[in-house]
């Protein structure tokens, strides 16, 4: 199963104005806290706690592409101290952490994520899980962004955000 994503910087205007939106026009999935643990590995690995489970989680492919495959674990939430021990023991550093307030939509058969990130701002994150045509899903994206006026975020961006959040993130915390 791939996943293909699309997100964008928002205000904290507009995240207001889609979530007032998305409440009136999607089915509410779930409100979650979660915190979330990048470890500096090759791979894109981390751990998360969140309101309803902790994992381990390994995502393929480069940060911020538009489509990547996906490995979870899920565990109890309690479970977190000891995945922290086990990754320290194995003596994988945390590189970031990030402390997310995240509000899970669906709407037209697609995931909606608002996420606030301690730090790093307001996202708004659409999602299609695809094992066929990833093109289609990514059309589907582009055109649903555009009904909600929103210009997608350029990787470029997110990935200036990402290496300065990255360096200061401690300090923004």
């Amino acid at each position: 199963m791939k996943e293909v994503e699309l997100r964008s910087f928002v205000s904290k205007e507009k995240y207001e104005e889609l979530k007032d939106f998305f409440d009136k026009n999607a089915e509410f999935i779930k409100e979650d806290e979660q915190e979330t643990h990048y470890f500096n590995t090759e791979q894109d690995l981390r751990i998360q706690k969140n309101n309803y489970y902790s994992k381990i989680w390994l995502k393929d492919g480069k940060l911020h592409d538009e489509s990547r495959e996906e490995v979870e674990i899920k565990m109890d939430k309690e479970d977190f101290p000891n995945l922290q021990k086990l990754f320290k023991s194995l003596n994988y550093d945390v590189e970031i952490k990030w402390f997310r307030h995240r509000i899970v939509y669906s709407w037209k058969e697609v995931s909606v994520m608002l996420d606030y990130t301690k730090g790093y701002g307001y996202i708004i994150e659409l999602e299609i899980l695809t094992e066929h045509d990833e093109n289609k899903a990514l059309e589907k994206l582009k055109q649903l962004f555009n009904e909600l006026n929103i210009e997608i975020t350029p990787k470029q961006e997110f990935s200036e955000k990402y290496e300065y959040y990255k360096e200061n993130w401690k300090n923004l915390v």
